[in-house]
């Protein structure tokens, strides 16, 4: 089988998942292995920055701590069962980190809430953290070999 470079608009597919989908497989380091974590997520208007919540008694925060490179794959597999060939999925690359308190907290927890009402509880408890991941690569993948890929870059401040 051989991989074909794609041309997908990698943007309005992650925002397409993104309005179908709510969990996304986050994989952080784990001291030099892979360890995965299921996670409800939500994904910034302009695709840069993917937002998620996680008790800080958890494994996966202690390796965003330690090391802030994660990967999160989207897929649409549930909902494809009988065209495996229209299944598609993302893996998003970035560095993550918890975001305190205050006027970005708000903001970013305001996009997480407006698609997971739900969590208001969860994401408010002081045993939470809020954690913000800036998105350096995504990888688009439909028809099981057809690969595009998008390049952030990243501005230093």
């Amino acid at each position: 089988m051989k991989t074909r470079t794609g041309v997908a608009a990698v943007p309005e597919r992650m925002k397409a998942l993104n309005a179908e989908e709510y969990f996304a497989v986050l994989a952080t380091d784990d001291g030099h292995r892979p360890y995965t974590s299921l996670v409800a997520y939500a994904l910034t208007a302009d695709t840069k920055k993917i937002i998620f919540a996680t008790p800080k008694k958890t494994r996966k925060y202690a390796n965003i701590i330690s090391s802030g490179d994660v990967a999160l794959l989207i897929d649409n597999r549930s909902k494809r069962k009988k065209s495996l060939m229209e299944t598609e999925a993302i893996t998003i690359m970035g560095m993550a980190k918890p975001v305190r308190k205050g006027k970005l907290w708000d903001q970013l927890a305001a996009i997480f809430l407006l698609k997971h009402p739900d969590l208001e509880g969860f994401i408010n408890s002081p045993a939470t953290a809020l954690i913000i991941v800036t998105v350096t690569q995504c990888v688009h993948v439909s028809r099981f070999q057809t690969v595009s890929v998008l390049d952030y870059i990243i501005e230093v401040k």
